[in-house]
Parts: C-alpha cells; sequence; structure tokens
C-alpha cells in the first residue's frame, strides 16, 4: 500500500509541475515557436520544449549551501536547539532571455538534494531542557523565477520555487524530560528516526558573479508531516497549485505592460503566497482540510552553485 501512495506521490508530482510549467510558460514570444512541416498536406504550430522537460537546453549544476535552522511545532512547549545546516544539490540550471527583452533572464533549476541540520554542525548543546536534533533531507527541488542582466555574463535573478522531501530526524532529549511520562514527547516520537514525508516553499536571489559561478541566497519553510494522509495532501497540493497559476496570470499581464518591472513584482507576489501558505499549513499540515500539525523547520542558507 505504501509503494501505491508513492507512486500517486510521483504521478501528482510530475501533474501539478507540469501545470505549473504550462502557466509559468505562458510567457513565451514568438522566437519560442516555430512552423514545422510534417508528412501531409499541412502545417502545424509546434513548441519545441514541450517533452524535453527543460532539461535539453540546460546546464549541470552543483550547490553548496551553508546555513541555520529554526525548530517549531504548533502547540508544542518545548525548547529546541537550533542547528546549523550543509546542503548538497545537484541539478540542471536554464537561462534564456525573457519577454524579448535581451537584459531580462528567466531562470530555472531542477535538482536533487541532500541536506543535513543539527545542533552538532553548530557546536551547541543542550541548556536545562532544550531538545537536540539531528536531520538529514533528500528531495526534489524546483525554482524558477526571473531577473536582470548586469553584464555580458552576470545577472541578478529573484526565484521562487518549492520542495518534496523524505527527512529522518533523531531527537535527543535531555534527562529532565524522560523522568515522568510526556505526551508532548509521545507526540515527537512519532517523528523520531523514521523517515516522514514534507515538502516546502523557497524564495530567494542568485548573483551570477560569471558564467560558471552563482552566489545565493534564501530563506525556505519546510514541515515534516507526522503522518502522510495522501489524499488531503494532493488536495491541498492542487489547491496551491491553482492559487499559484491565477497568480502567473496576473504577473504575464505586468509583464505585458511593464515587463522591467515583472521581476520583482513576480517574486514579491508568488513568494508572499508561499509564505502565507505555509503559515496556514504551520497549524494544519494539509490545510485546508483538518489534519495534524508538523514540525515546521524555517532555513537560511547561503551558497555557491557552479555551472558547466
Amino acid at each position: 500500500m505504501m509503494k501505491i501512495h508513492y507512486i500517486l506521490i510521483v504521478l501528482i508530482s510530475f501533474i501539478i509541475t507540469s501545470t505549473i510549467n504550462a502557466q509559468q510558460d505562458s510567457t513565451k514570444t514568438e522566437e519560442d515557436w516555430e512552423w514545422h512541416w510534417i508528412d501531409s498536406d499541412e502545417w502545424i504550430w509546434h513548441w519545441d520544449d514541450d517533452f524535453d522537460f527543460g532539461f535539453s537546453k540546460s546546464r549541470p549544476s552543483i550547490s553548496l549551501n551553508f546555513g541555520f535552522a529554526q525548530i517549531d511545532r504548533k502547540n508544542l512547549n518545548k525548547d529546541f536547539v537550533n542547528p546549523n545546516l550543509l546542503e548538497l544539490k545537484l541539478g540542471y540550471i536554464r537561462d534564456k532571455t525573457a519577454w524579448g527583452k535581451d537584459d531580462l533572464v528567466k531562470h530555472g533549476y531542477k535538482n536533487l538534494f541532500l541536506s543535513n541540520e543539527s545542533n552538532k554542525l553548530s557546536g551547541k548543546e543542550s541548556a536545562g531542557s532544550e531538545i537536540e536534533s539531528d536531520m538529514w533531507r533528500l528531495g526534489i527541488e524546483r525554482t524558477a523565477g526571473y531577473g536582470y542582466k548586469l553584464g555580458e555574463t552576470s545577472a541578478i535573478i529573484l526565484y521562487n520555487g518549492y520542495t518534496l522531501n523524505w527527512s529522518r530526524i533523531d531527537f535527543k532529549y535531555p534527562e529532565i524530560l524522560t523522568l515522568i511520562p510526556d505526551p508532548e514527547i509521545e507526540t515527537l516520537n512519532l517523528y523520531d528516526e523514521v523517515f516522514r514525508f514534507g515538502t516546502s516553499g523557497v524564495g530567494g536571489i542568485r548573483i551570477k558573479m560569471i558564467d560558471n559561478l552563482m552566489l545565493d541566497a534564501s530563506y525556505e519553510r519546510s514541515i515534516v508531516f507526522q503522518r502522510h494522509l495522501f489524499w488531503k495532501w494532493a488536495g491541498s497540493a492542487i489547491i496551491e497549485s491553482v492559487a499559484q497559476g491565477l497568480l502567473d496570470k496576473f504577473i504575464d499581464e505586468i509583464f505585458e505592460s511593464s515587463p522591467y518591472a515583472a521581476p520583482v513584482v513576480n517574486f514579491v507576489l508568488k513568494n508572499a503566497m508561499s509564505y502565507g501558505i505555509y503559515e496556514l499549513r504551520k497549524e494544519k499540515m494539509n490545510w485546508p482540510f483538518e489534519s495534524e500539525a508538523p514540525i515546521a523547520y524555517d532555513q537560511f542558507k547561503f551558497g555557491l552553485t557552479f555551472v558547466f
């Protein structure tokens, strides 16, 4: 049964990603389209990137991130030792001109990532009743956005994105919390030393220094599900996808009237919506459906991306 759920997760994620791609790529200009002749007496209208999933003109990339995080769970009156994090991403980056403007950039980054978030990385230990943690996280990420060229090989890019991930958290409780039964500790034990599904919303800025090097600063809200209620999760994800799609249509109109303002407007509106949705999910992990609160990580990251 679990295998079926994971297969459905991948399928629905693909559908949602395809929908978002279609919505975000509704800004195609004439140079993105070509007439093609087929073995008949008709011409057809064809977009070359329909079935390449965005990889045909992408460049392989490696990202290394360092940062710090804060841990929280609604209705849980426990203090955590805030961890630091290390993260590795392997993926593909694609940049091209946007809206026919040579100094505007459309940017996309798809990757697999592995991260470790632990108080050991921060050199901090429990003080009093603080709970220590060590989390490994594996997942897929897609970010997209727009930016401005600063020169032949430099640019500043403003982006928004999301991840699907699996986390394994190891909690270490101070002795004072283990002396008597505690319902809150029993709740945390539902996450302890098992893999749990999660999602996140991310927004940030990439500065392209030279053709092969980018600096990155980002904020990510990640939630770890207490248990995976597949259909509620799918419903919540579809609602988010539709909301982001409607926002894309509004941003398209801004591009048409004021293209040089649109990258900033896109960055502000897309990330504001993601932040609002994940604020609601801090209380109900499958908002708007009735569900438990997740463990939430607020992550601030800084890093380097090498593009080949």
